[in-house]
């Protein structure tokens, strides 16, 4: 990697602020909820006319039931001169959001104060832009240090169903992986996340009349009450590792014994042995009847694997602080509770380096925001990093 070529890569991103600010606000302001399938293949239209109008191939992977993922290639270095199966540089980020149908109407794409707001504008649209835009750079310019691949998957935010096997074989082939989920608030990134897994419970009791008839009844939600405080004692925060039931409900009149009730779980973890040994006792409170003659059985609805740093992960994070010091942002290196795809890239033994996208916060909520100055910069880093991979010894 020469100066020149780092010089020439910086200089196209640097006065691409209003491009990527005009492509985030057309991306906000489009439905895309992780189960609204045509908003997220909208989403992913937008994607493929910016980077096939850059010259960059793009290969669909249809999805059955969520969004399709999308595969770009730009080529670069020596692609298996070494012999090496991992070659790529892989770029990553998803395209649903957890907001229902016609939230971007009700609160589109505005900017205040240097503040941009909407759904989904800092998780994850803003990593996506910038990655486009990563791109199209070195499509523009050459010099990457190895092919460089981006996936632009359509169902991360309710654990990748369909999109994991792909983004699985893709880590394979990787040499290294930045995510581009949102940098934090204090402009950091992320080096450890922990793991989770998504769980739903159905409770079968016997209705009964609740005056008439009280004692023919099984109730579902007497069952569920005690499957609740059960699950919730196996919290253990010194071990990282926290059990919440977020939503309940069953019954059928104010006036029946419940036949039924329904609640659903979410398993947080750090250390990937812990998965089995907490999903074991789990299971035991699930087939155990605390009201006897009540019947009950759980699904797993989602999982993410935890994010754990290699010595590889590592030395990736000491090349990206420098790599991005030189952008003019300072990078700390945080632990975060929540959940994404970099987990299953790291599980593979993909050198992992989490959140570096645009920095934002409160994502999920109304108040969700991205700081618009850091778009250009944290792109750079990037950029660096990519061009710094042979100096790292990565």
């Amino acid at each position: 990697m020469s100066e020149t070529t780092e010089a020439r890569v910086l200089d196209w991103l640097s006065g691409r602020q209003g491009e990527m600010l005009a492509a985030l606000e057309r991306m906000v302001n489009t439905d895309g909820g992780s189960y609204d399938k045509p908003g997220v293949d909208a989403v992913g239209a937008q994607v493929r006319g910016f980077l096939e109008g850059h010259g960059i191939p793009v290969e669909t992977i249809p999805g059955s039931r969520f969004g399709d993922c999308l595969r770009a290639t730009v080529e670069g270095g020596e692609a298996g001169a070494s012999g090496n199966v991992r070659q790529n540089i892989l770029l990553m980020g998803h395209r649903d959001t957890v907001f229902p149908k016609g939230e971007p109407e009700r609160r589109p794409f505005r900017v205040e104060n240097g503040i941009a707001i909407g759904p989904g504008v800092a998780d994850m649209k803003a990593g996506l832009v910038m990655n486009m835009f990563v791109l199209a750079a070195f499509k523009a310019v050459g010099g990457a240090p190895g092919p460089l691949v981006a996936l632009f998957t359509g169902d991360e935010e309710i654990g990748s169903p369909e999109g994991r096997p792909v983004i699985e074989a893709e880590a394979r082939r990787a040499r290294v992986v930045f995510n581009s989920e949102p940098g934090r608030a204090n402009g950091g990134v992320v080096t450890g996340r922990k793991g989770g897994v998504f769980m739903a419970v159905e409770i079968e009791g016997r209705a009964a009349h609740s005056g008439g008839n009280f004692e023919a009844g099984i109730s579902a939600i007497g069952e569920l009450a005690a499957k609740v405080t059960a699950i919730h004692a196996l919290t253990d925060l010194a071990r990282g590792i926290t059990l919440n039931v977020g939503l309940v409900s069953g019954g059928q009149s104010v006036n029946t014994v419940a036949p039924s009730a329904q609640l659903q779980i979410d398993l947080r973890y750090v250390e990937p042995a812990d998965r089995d040994e907490i999903m074991g006792r789990i299971h035991e409170i699930v087939g155990r009847s605390f009201v006897p003659g009540t019947r009950s059985a759980m699904t797993i609805r989602g999982e993410f694997l935890p994010l754990t740093q290699s010595a590889a992960a590592a030395k990736l994070f000491e090349a990206y602080v420098e790599a991005a010091a030189e952008s003019g942002l300072s990078v700390t290196g945080d632990f975060s509770g929540g959940c994404a795809d970099s987990g299953f890239t790291a599980a593979v033994g993909a050198p992992t380096l989490c959140a570096v996208g645009p920095v934002g916060g409160k994502a999920h909520s109304p108040e969700e925001y991205l700081e618009v100055a850091t778009l250009v910069p944290r792109a750079q880093a990037v950029a660096r990093a990519i061009l710094r991979l042979d100096r790292a010894g990565l």
